[in-house]
């Protein structure tokens, strides 16, 4: 099954690095975030986020793990789903993407599969699950 929508990050906050920090040419960071979807997939999530990423060219990569809580296609329930990507400047590339097993609660339990991120150009985030219900 496949379900779609939007989301909109609603509050990033940047988290301190423990540990001695090695400079590269791009800095490498962790925050803590909240999203709000909306579409097939309603509700919100609480992803914890690394990055290294410039700002100003729009080149980087991130890893994110997040755990979701609302309706998926009308059924309530929880999930979290990894996902990282790789930006040039424009577009993504190296995307992987993957609802973790056993993390279903709710009418979401045994839920397995994909899916992927969008960004179009008016910056909206679209965003898509592949999903299975019940192994």
């Amino acid at each position: 099954m496949r379900a779609s929508g939007t989301f909109d990050v609603a509050d990033f906050t940047p988290a301190p690095m423990a540990g001695p920090a090695i400079e590269t040419a791009l800095p490498v960071g962790v925050a803590t975030l909240r999203k709000q979807y909306e579409g097939q997939v309603t509700g919100a999530s609480v992803p914890l986020s690394t990055a290294a990423f410039d700002q100003a060219t729009g080149t980087g990569t991130y890893v994110a793990m997040e755990s979701f809580e609302g309706t998926l296609d009308g059924q309530a329930g929880a999930f979290t789903f990894a996902h990282s990507a790789t930006t040039l400047g424009e577009g993504r590339e190296s995307e992987f993407f993957v609802i973790v097993p056993g993390s279903g609660k709710g009418a979401p339990a045994g839920i397995s599969g994909t899916g992927g991120v969008a960004v179009g150009a008016d910056g909206t985030h679209r965003f898509w699950f592949d999903y299975e219900l019940g192994r």
